[in-house]
């Protein structure tokens, strides 16, 4: 009896190897291309003169703190509403693109796919168009959402600018289907080595250092420093360089933050390039067992003030579930911080405009619980605050 039930158990050990290595073998085989290909290092110890490179990785100035006894404890406690129950609609089409204003006009499309209209150049930052934000098509986070405007129908892009090359910011197949239309992409160090490799052409890629500048007739583009981390599959960890960015023209400057931790030197970034009409900053798929890799929504505020803002637009929410947090809790939070600090926060629906003039919107999300800034406070580490 003993006997056949060992020859049982290995028969099905043997059973799930089997499964397990075809899976992975058609993940692999299907992944390929998207996983993208590793940066020269010798190029990138070169050209790395601002950011930190050692040991053929990116290290931030402050390390990441990770809580992993948490977040194992917290996984088996996710929010009742990570996703939305009721469809989201976003605004579509004629409305998009009806405003004549050509000073400063910003479009939020969703998660971190913001469409900047400013001083007559048009920069859309990491175009994540597919239907998931993964490597595979039938796996990972799925959209809750259609992209309130076809690539084809965008007007004419003077950059595409990336932030990172993490699935939710560097999306494969968004990037062939702007290739074909021949816009130039600005990226951070290593990210073009991606790039070239789905046939981008050198000549249209422009890859920048931490506090490097590129210029657009009047309009520059200045990669700033973050706190976070890249990579597209186990063994490219770091490989690349992650980044935010100052979009500076004659009369308007807007920040956009890239995935990031607080870090000091958003303080300099303030003093340097702002005061700023408008940020953009992340405030979503944050908690306090990785609280150095998602700023948060209260941190987001604090950004924003160092940063010397006037309007903020929180990105990097209400399009994929990421996190733990139910799906509507960081705009709601994020609302609660800024009236406490008196800072202007706009909430457009996705597909809606905002311009220098902007200054409240309709909710369009519904009323569902969420948890308050004392249930799961984001506080991120090696942060030095002004006196």
């Amino acid at each position: 009896m003993q006997v056949r039930i060992r020859k049982s158990s290995k028969t099905l050990l043997k059973s799930f190897a089997a499964i397990f290595l075809l899976l992975s073998t058609v993940i692999i085989a299907q992944g390929y291309t998207a996983f993208g290909t590793s940066p020269d290092e010798s190029r990138m110890a070169k050209r790395a003169k601002e950011s930190i490179y050692s040991n053929s990785t990116f290290e931030n100035p402050a390390p990441l703190y990770n809580d992993w006894i948490l977040m194992i404890k917290k996984s088996f406690s996710k929010g009742k509403f990570p996703e939305p129950t009721e469809p989201i609609e976003p605004m579509h089409g004629p409305e998009f693109m009806t405003s004549t204003s050509t000073s400063l006009r910003v479009t939020w499309l969703g998660h971190s796919t913001v469409l900047i209209e400013i001083e007559d150049k048009v920069f859309l930052t990491d175009p994540v168009w597919s239907e998931r934000c993964s490597p595979i098509p039938w796996l990972g986070p799925k959209r809750w959402y259609m992209p309130p405007i076809a690539i084809k129908k965008l007007p004419k892009l003077t950059a595409v600018v990336i932030s990172h090359d993490h699935y939710d910011h560097l999306d494969y197949e968004t990037v062939l289907s702007l290739n074909d239309i021949g816009v130039t992409f600005v990226v951070p160090l290593g990210v073009a080595a991606h790039l070239r490799y789905w046939g981008v052409p050198t000549s249209r890629i422009r890859e920048l250092d931490w506090w490097q500048t590129t210029y657009f007739e009047g309009v520059e583009v200045i990669s700033t420093p973050a706190r976070h981390a890249s990579g597209r599959h186990i063994f490219d960890r770091d490989q690349t360089l992650w980044s935010g960015y100052v979009i500076r023209g004659s009369k308007y400057r807007v920040y956009f933050s890239g995935d990031t931790g607080l870090f000091t030197q958003m303080q300099e970034i303030g003093k340097r390039y702002g005061p700023f009409d408008l940020t953009m900053i992340e405030v979503g798929a944050y908690d306090q067992a990785w609280p150095d890799w998602h700023i948060g929504p209260e941190q987001a505020i604090i950004a924003h003030q160092w940063l010397r803002g006037d309007a903020m637009l929180p990105i990097h929410w209400g399009l994929f579930d990421l996190a733990l947090h139910n799906w509507t809790e960081p705009i709601e939070r994020t609302l609660l911080a800024g009236q406490k600090e008196g800072i202007l926060v706009l909430t457009p629906k996705p597909g809606q405009s905002i311009d220098q003039t902007s200054r409240s919107f309709a909710k369009w999300w519904p009323d569902v619980e969420w948890q308050t800034e004392d249930k799961n406070p984001v506080n991120s580490t090696n942060v030095t605050f002004p006196e």
